[in-house]
């Protein structure tokens, strides 16, 4: 994922955790608002440091996968 992206998914989950815990505080849920600031650090910590997930294409189905009987073409 590109820097401007990630950056800009950091920076709109920040807006929207500090506007939850606001939100909460005037319902007055004082377990749900700290559990907000409790779980964020590791929301936008997850963003950076985990890749993102790509996938490869299979070759036709030729080999089999491990513990398995080869594919059919098509699958």
């Amino acid at each position: 994922m590109p820097f401007k992206v990630k950056f800009g998914l950091s920076l709109a989950v920040t807006l929207v955790i500090v506007a939850a815990f606001f939100h909460q505080r005037a319902l007055g849920h004082e377990g749900p608002q700290w559990a907000l600031l409790f779980l964020a650090p590791f929301m936008l910590v997850a963003l950076w440091i985990f890749p993102e997930v790509t996938r490869k294409p299979i070759d036709g189905g030729a080999t089999a996968p491990p513990g398995g009987e080869p594919r059919p073409k098509g699958m």
